[in-house]
């Protein structure tokens, strides 16, 4: 019974490995200074050059929206004529009868109807804007969520394989023990090394894939992405109903975005039909001549003829209601595709969701049962060591392919989330 000492260390060291890799979450979530998910939106709103972009373009909208109401500006001409260049009266202003110094007022008398139209037409563009400000912020969102949920499952993932590598770190131990011993091969402890070499090789990956995620997590929350990540908030509802998703599609910021441009393209068409009505030009004339000579007082009245109505106007106007046409068609077909878009997303949230379901209740029970039978084997020198290490990888896998899984099921979940704006999604009940 002497060996009874040894058997004993291998099979604790061996047992406990189960317990502390279902429970390898980062230990910095609950960290005071860790960057929550909130956080990081506020900071990326913050940051972001686009939505100041979006605002400029509204607020310049807005402007000559004002200034397209205003009437036109008059127009001052001042002028010579009838100057003699030869003879007596060479370049002189008083001498000829017929010469005039003239100065004149001219101004469109364009109607307001036509102004208010070219007004109408630049407060469209201007919602237009914030419409692509709502989008941009939901495309903010939600980038910026996968961004901070991919690096924190990244972690997860190493966090899984460095408690895995410690654990296998003592098969070496208890390999070596026991082939020291005759109780084991060299063969084990060579296979022991080779899957902590593995382990390490994983974990590397990993790292790797950490510092990618991080470096992406920078480009929307700068320097605060080198914090520690919080625990993520409950992601098992999301704020609308599959049963509601065609009315609330309605509320989606491309969408509306789009419909915004439409109704652009039908101020262009008012423009177009306002304008296949001229408007009339009014001058005024002040012509002063020699003291010996009255002065004398021009009024002119102008409009264009518009000879070829149909081929001009007509056409202008043809063209703009085609456009308008074409706005409308492509927003309707956008509406299939993210109708489409965001039910495959909701399918694929729901299956997964089942899947993670799956793995928690049978999946990861049952290989860490394997696990601690070919622990218990090995213990009692009914099991190879090798057996261990098999049951020891399927179940790394396994719970490694529970957090992708999981990382994966956050990926449509953020996806869905920021689909439509928080404020927009109204009356809308989360999913069982």
């Amino acid at each position: 019974m002497r060996h009874v000492p040894f058997v004993v260390r291998i099979f604790r060291s061996l047992a406990c490995v189960p317990v502390v890799l279902w429970a390898s979450t980062p230990l910095h979530a609950q960290d005071a200074g860790a960057l929550t998910l909130e956080e990081a939106l506020e900071l990326a709103a913050q940051r972001s050059q686009q939505l100041l972009a979006e605002d400029a373009v509204a607020a310049a909208a807005r402007e000559l929206a004002v200034a397209a109401r205003q009437a036109p500006d008059p127009t001052l001409t001042a002028g010579i004529g009838n100057l003699p260049i030869n003879g007596p009266d060479e370049f002189s202003l008083t001498r000829d009868f017929m010469t005039m110094r003239s100065l004149s007022l001219m101004r469109e008398l364009t109607r307001r109807d036509k102004r208010t139209t070219r007004a109408a037409r630049f407060e469209r563009e201007a919602e237009a804007a914030d419409a692509g400000r709502t989008l941009a912020l939901a495309n903010l969102g939600r980038n910026t969520a996968m961004a901070w949920l991919d690096r924190y499952y990244r972690e997860r993932i190493r966090a899984v394989l460095v408690a895995e590598r410690d654990q296998a770190a003592l098969q070496i131990e208890a390999a070596d023990l026991a082939y020291r011993s005759g109780l084991g091969t060299q063969s084990d402890a060579f296979a022991a090394r080779a899957s902590v070499a593995a382990i390490e090789d994983r974990i590397a990956a990993a790292q790797r894939d950490v510092d990618v995620a991080t470096t992406q997590l920078v480009r929307w929350v700068g320097t605060a992405a080198d914090r520690p990540l919080a625990t993520p908030p409950p992601m098992d509802s999301v704020p609308f109903a599959l049963a509601d998703l065609d009315s609330q599609l309605a509320h989606h910021p491309e969408l509306a975005l789009m419909q915004k441009q439409e109704d652009v393209a039908r101020a262009d068409v008012d423009i177009a039909r306002a304008n296949q009505r001229s408007d009339w030009t009014v001058e005024v004339m002040y012509s002063q001549r020699g003291p010996a000579f009255s002065d004398m007082v021009s009024v002119n009245v102008s409009k264009p003829l518009q000879w070829r109505e149909t081929n001009r106007q007509g056409r202008e106007l043809a063209a703009r209601l085609a456009l308008a046409e074409r706005a409308r068609a492509e927003r309707e077909e956008e509406t299939r595709a993210h109708l489409a878009e965001a039910r495959s997303l909701f399918q694929g949230w729901q299956a997964n969701r089942a899947r993670l379901g799956r793995y928690a209740s049978s999946l990861i029970p049952l290989v860490a049962e394997r696990t601690l039978a070919a622990t218990a084997a090995y213990r009692v020198s009914a099991g190879t060591l090798g057996a261990v290490l098999d049951a020891r990888v399927g179940e790394i896998d396994t719970r490694l392919d529970y957090v992708e899984l999981e990382m994966e099921t956050a990926a449509l979940w953020a996806e869905i989330n920021y689909l439509i704006p928080a404020h927009d999604a109204t009356g809308a009940e989360p999913l069982p």
